[in-house]
């Protein structure tokens, strides 16, 4: 754990302020939830809470299952970072944040389907410029943005077909719906 040096007080409401460039730093936007953790040294740990990350190795089977199936490498995201790959190196993508495009992307709720090879690049790993997004559906469980379903290309974008549009979109709202239950 790393001390900040920052110091605040608690309201009469139980209320503490997490300072703006806190915020800033760990990707904590207005909203967000946060879980809290407890310890014997009487710490309190505030950790963000990644609704699609309690599905871990159930995502980990769906990104294997698309790519395996689409024959295309795949990710799944939460909000912050990449928590599920196949059909890429693990290593270099597993838990990278994700790019701000992506953050766009799902801020805004727009799915993105790339149409010709000349398009825009988008990245969807931080600091990884070498895979291009070719499809990308945000998961949506009661009526937030969780996460979403990727299909991309190493080195040269790859405009992608129907199909694997429709499995992104299946895989996402599947995703969605098993957050709801």
């Amino acid at each position: 754990m790393k001390a900040t040096g920052i110091v605040r007080r608690i309201d009469d409401l139980g209320r503490v302020v997490i300072p703006k460039e806190i915020r800033r730093t760990m990707r904590i936007r207005e909203g967000d939830p946060l879980e809290i953790f407890t310890d014997k040294d009487g710490e309190v740990i505030f950790k963000k809470y990644s609704p699609i990350g309690e599905l871990g190795n159930f995502a980990v089977q769906y990104a294997e299952i698309l790519s395996k199936i689409s024959g295309h490498a795949v990710c799944i995201t939460d909000r912050d970072v990449i928590i599920a790959v196949s059909g890429a190196p693990k290593k270099e993508l597993l838990e990278r944040k994700v790019s701000s495009d992506v953050e766009n992307f799902l801020r805004d709720r727009i799915s993105y389907e790339l149409k010709h090879p000349e398009d825009r690049k988008y990245t969807f790993a931080e600091n990884v410029d070498k895979y291009s997004i070719s499809i990308l559906t945000p998961i949506i469980s009661d009526g937030d943005v969780i996460g979403s379903v990727i299909f991309f290309s190493p080195e040269q974008p790859q405009v992608m077909s129907d199909i694997e549009l429709k499995l992104s979109q299946s895989a996402a709202s599947f995703l969605g719906k098993q957050m709801e239950e």
